[in-house]
């Protein structure tokens, strides 16, 4: 039963190995892998405020992307809306000098309607007094022989003259 009852002088030595390895440790280990963890413990610390201000900036990029795509929608409207605008005015415009256009010509084709139904209208009277001047003409060869039925045939014409 001795190794599970230990001696004075084993539990004496194995404190000192014990004691000796804490200071050694302390000394030389410790120190490095308290650093290390200390190191290690600050870079987390900075990954972890870097990830916050990442996600800060992602928000507020994505704030602003927001407002940004709002203005933009904004200005495609007032863009639409002034493209709609001009639209109806040209078509206006259009509009407007296409009657005006119209009715210059029909004013034209009036006026020239007007001229060729007065020169028709000239030339017809033309021939009628033409035409008539010779049928009188020949009625009076035939008929009137004599002076007196001339005179009395004269006047009865100027009596039913309308002049135009």
């Amino acid at each position: 039963m001795g190794l599970v009852t230990p001696d004075f002088g084993l539990v004496f030595w194995m404190l000192v190995s014990f004691i000796s390895l804490l200071i050694i440790l302390k000394k030389f280990a410790w120190k490095p892998i308290l650093g290390s963890l200390k190191a290690r413990e600050d870079s987390i610390d900075e990954a972890l405020k870097s990830a916050e201000k990442a996600k800060d900036e992602m928000a507020r990029l994505h704030a602003d992307n927001k407002v940004i795509l709002q203005e933009a929608k904004v200005e495609r409207e007032n863009l639409l809306k002034e493209a709609r605008e001009i639209k109806d005015k040209i078509v206006a415009d259009a509009k407007n000098e296409a009657t005006q256009e119209a009715d210059k010509i029909i004013t034209n084709a009036k006026a020239q309607i007007e001229g060729e139904k007065l020169a028709a209208i000239s030339e017809i009277k033309e021939k009628v007094v033409l035409l008539s001047i010779d049928i009188a003409e020949k009625i009076i060869k035939k008929n009137l022989n004599s002076d007196s039925k001339q005179k009395d045939y004269a006047d009865s014409l100027i009596s039913n003259i309308n002049l135009n």
